[in-house]
Parts: structure tokens; sequence; C-alpha cells
């Protein structure tokens, strides 16, 4: 293959070296496998985007934030002593679509409105705080209490998405969800 003799590809002859042809030999100069390269991503990456645009999917992110607050809840209608937790709240947003930057949305954003919603609770005691001063303070409603403000804070944000779920443990293996209904 030392031959570097020039001449045209489709008579099976040389040319930079390399033997090319109709009768089955390389596939031919560098220039020619680097278009078929191309050509073969091109089409990978198209046949992928069809593919990707001919099935409906659903995206979704999960955020999570910890806040310490005391509560004394009503079981059986006796209010037991206060007690503290370390309250985990963990969000599932969904959306049909990515942005034109490939995100379904901004991280941050609904770290900060998550962050926003608990605030009032952080190290406090949840019976003296709104709404749980007139509410239960259960895991139950204080993950309604969080789905409710942040399906609206969510619509006013980032349209394009909704709240799928709310999980808040308030200990190990307690934990209380809602589910969200579109």
């Amino acid at each position: 293959m030392a031959n570097d003799t020039q001449s045209d590809a489709s008579d099976g002859t040389r040319t930079g070296g390399e033997t090319h042809g109709r009768d089955g030999g390389l596939e031919g100069i560098a220039s020619s496998r680097t278009r078929t390269l191309e050509s073969a991503t091109t089409s990978a990456a198209k046949s992928a985007a069809a593919h990707a645009t001919s099935h409906v999917a659903t995206y979704a992110l999960e955020v999570e934030c910890e806040f310490a607050a005391a509560h004394a809840i009503l079981l059986g209608g006796v209010r037991e002593r206060l007690h503290g937790h370390n309250w985990r709240v963990v969000i599932s947003i969904a959306g049909d679509q990515l942005d034109r930057e490939e995100l379904l949305c901004d991280f941050h954003l609904v770290e900060r409105l998550l962050s926003e919603a608990v605030a009032p609770f952080r190290d406090g005691n949840l019976n003296e705080t709104a709404p749980f001063d007139r509410v239960n303070p259960t895991a139950e409603a204080v993950a309604r209490f969080v789905a409710t403000e942040l399906t609206e804070q969510l619509a006013r944000a980032v349209p394009a998405v909704h709240l799928e779920w709310v999980r808040v443990t308030e200990a190990p293996r307690c934990t209380a969800i809602v589910r969200m209904t579109r």
C-alpha cells in the first residue's frame, strides 16, 4: 500500500495509497469515509429525533428539602406531648416538554419555591404557626399545605409543569404522600 498514485476511484485503482472501488475493496479515501460517517451520524440523529417526537414522554424532577420543627398532634382526641422532628419534604414535578435548553425547568427555581413554602416552619412549633395553629399538624396536613402552596406558585412561575406529588417524612419509616390530580 505504499503506492501514492492518484487515479479515478471508480475503476478500482489506488488513490492515496489505498485500494477502493466497486469490487469490494476498502471504502475509499479518508474524505469518503468521513462523508459516510457524517451521513450515518446525521441519519442516526434524524432517526432518534423522529423516534423521540413520535412518542409522548413525561419528564419529572424531584426536589427535596429538610427543616426542623416541633409539633403535638391530636390522636383520638388527646393531644400528644410536644416533640421535634427533622422533617423531610420531597416533591415531584412533571411536564411533557423540555425547553430550548433541554430542561423541564430550573431546579434552583423549584428549590427556592419549596424552601419558601416551608420557611415559616423552620425551627419552630407547628402548633403555633399558621395554618397549623388551626389545623392538626400531621404529616398529611403538612404535605397538603406544601402541595397547595406549590401548585399555586408553579402555575405562576412555570406553567408548563405540574406538581405530581408531595412526600413528607417526619421520622424514619413514617411518610405521608399527597398525590395530585390533573
